[in-house]
């Protein structure tokens, strides 16, 4: 999973929510991520392109101090 933008990942199916840590050491928890999205994140080739097209912007989020 090499990104030049996204260090790391994980999804909560039962809450729906999808855990990113970006390479600048931020992480932010995106809210009410179908579980089709998340299958298709991890599945795309680039994960900061298939991120920018349809979860930023798409759904709620905050950020976390980890």
């Amino acid at each position: 999973m090499p990104s030049s933008v996204i260090a790391g990942y994980s999804y909560n199916k039962e809450e729906q929510v999808l855990r990113i840590v970006f390479v600048s050491g931020m992480v932010y928890l995106y809210k009410g991520v179908p579980a089709s999205i998340f299958e298709s994140f991890k599945r795309s080739g680039s994960k900061g392109i298939y991120f920018n097209r349809f979860i930023k912007n798409q759904y709620s989020f905050e950020r976390v101090n980890d």
